[in-house]
C-alpha cells in the first residue's frame, strides 16, 4: 500500500525546557558561525559555500557545544536551502538573548534516525524526553524531525512519519460538496453548512487592553488561544467533510491583495490558507478528489439559472448584501451559499473535462 508523508506536533514537558535551551542556544552559535563565514567567503573570494564546504568548518563543533552531528549537519543544509531561496549573500542572526525583542524561538533539527521512541519517551543525543503522546509514536517510524519553542517557552517535538495512503473515502459515500471562503463567515458550503470563526475579533478587546498595559506573557497567551481555536474549528470542519463526501471543491480565493486593504484582519482571522491546506493533505490520505476552481462571478450569478442580475452583490460596494433574489427567475439566494453551489458545478465541470498534460508532453 503507498505511503504519504505526515508530521506530527508532540508537545515536551515542561521540565526539560532548560536542557532544550541550552541546545538551542548551541544551534544559534553554529547558526551564526555559518553566516558569517559564508558572508565572508563570498566578500573574499567570490564563493558561495555549499552545505558539503561548510561542514570541513564545523567538524568537531557538535561535541563542544553539546550536539548531535546530524544537528550540525541540519543546520548548514537549512542555511544554504534559506540563502538561495530567498537569494541574499547573509540571513538573519538568530538571537539568543531573552531580553531581546529580536530573539529566535528555539529551533533544534534532528536527521533521519537521529531520534527514536524508547519506554514511551523520545531519546535523542543520550538524552530521554518526557513527552503527551497522543499519536501512538510507537507505531511509526522516524524520519527527520526538530524540537521547536513557541511563543510562549513552550516546547515541540515534530517529526516526520509515512502513513498509508488509503484507496478511497473511509466511508462509503459519493457526494460532493464545495466551499465557499468568506470574511463574515469563514467557511460556507454548498448544503448550507457554516463556520464563523473570527476569533481574533472576539478577543481583541482583552487583547488591546493587555498591550497597553506591556503584559508581554499575556499578549502571548490571548494570541496562542486565538491560534489554538482556529486550528481546531479548521480540524473538525475538515475532517467532517473529508469523512463525509468524495469530493471537495474550494474556490481559489487568494489572501495576499486582500492583506494590504483594510480588511487585512478579517483575511488573516479567516484563516484560508490553513483551511485549504488541512483539506488537500486529509483529502489526499482519505483517496479523495480534492480540487480548487476559479471562483470569479460565482457570487453574482445565479445558481439556479445562470444569470447575473443587476441586483445580484458586486464587488467590495456589494459585501453587505448577504441575500438577494435573482431577477431572472425570482429565487432567494443566500450570498454564501450561492457562491458555493456554483463553485461545486465548477467542480463537476473540472471533472467531467479531465486535466489537460502541459504540451509537448
Amino acid at each position: 500500500m503507498p505511503a504519504i508523508s505526515k508530521t506530527l506536533k508532540i508537545r515536551i514537558k515542561d521540565k526539560h525546557a532548560a536542557l532544550l535551551g541550552e541546545m538551542a542556544y548551541s544551534v544559534n552559535l553554529v547558526w551564526n558561525y555559518i553566516n558569517e563565514l559564508s558572508e565572508r567567503s563570498i566578500r573574499e573570494r567570490q564563493k558561495f559555500l555549499s552545505a558539503f564546504d561548510i561542514h570541513a568548518y564545523t567538524t568537531g563543533a557538535s561535541k563542544e557545544l553539546g550536539l548531535h552531528s546530524h544537528t550540525v549537519q541540519c543546520i548548514a543544509k537549512e542555511y544554504v536551502t534559506l540563502r538561495i531561496q530567498f537569494k541574499k549573500r547573509k540571513l538573519n542572526w538568530r538571537v539568543s538573548n531573552p531580553k531581546s525583542p529580536k530573539r529566535s524561538l528555539g529551533w533544534i533539527p534532528i536527521n533521519t534516525a537521529a531520534a527514536s521512541y524508547k519506554n514511551g519517551q523520545i531519546y535523542h543525543h543520550g538524552h530521554y524526553f518526557s513527552i503527551w503522546d497522543s499519536y501512538g509514536l510507537s507505531a511509526y517510524k522516524f524520519r527527520t524531525a526538530s524540537f521547536n519553542e513557541d511563543s510562549r517557552g513552550r516546547w515541540y517535538f515534530n517529526v516526520v512519519v509515512e502513513v498509508p495512503e488509503l484507496c478511497g473515502p473511509q466511508l462509503p459515500v459519493s457526494s460532493s460538496v464545495a466551499i465557499d471562503l468568506g470574511l463574515k463567515t469563514c467557511a460556507t458550503t454548498s448544503e448550507g453548512q457554516k463556520i464563523v470563526g473570527r476569533f481574533y475579533r472576539g478577543l481583541e478587546a482583552k487583547l488591546g487592553i493587555a498591550q497597553r498595559a506591556k503584559k508581554k506573557k499575556r499578549v502571548r497567551a490571548i494570541h496562542a488561544k486565538i491560534g489554538n481555536q482556529r486550528k481546531d474549528m479548521h480540524h473538525k470542519f475538515s475532517t467532517q467533510l473529508v469523512k463525509s463526501h468524495a469530493a471537495i471543491f474550494v474556490g481559489d480565493v487568494a489572501s495576499a491583495k486582500l492583506v494590504k486593504t483594510k480588511m487585512a484582519k478579517s483575511t488573516l482571522d479567516a484563516g484560508w490558507s490553513s483551511l485549504k491546506t488541512m483539506l488537500e493533505y486529509k483529502s489526499h490520505q482519505a483517496g479523495i478528489v480534492f480540487e480548487e476552481v476559479n471562483e470569479a462571478y460565482t457570487t453574482q450569478t445565479c445558481s439556479c439559472c445562470g444569470h447575473i442580475g443587476h441586483n445580484s452583490p458586486k464587488g467590495r460596494a456589494g459585501l453587505g448584501i448577504r441575500k438577494w433574489v435573482c431577477d431572472a427567475c425570482n429565487t432567494v439566494h443566500d450570498r454564501d451559499v450561492n457562491a458555493a453551489k456554483n463553485i461545486l458545478a465548477l467542480g463537476h465541470e473540472r471533472l467531467a473535462g479531465g486535466i489537460i498534460a502541459p504540451s509537448g508532453r
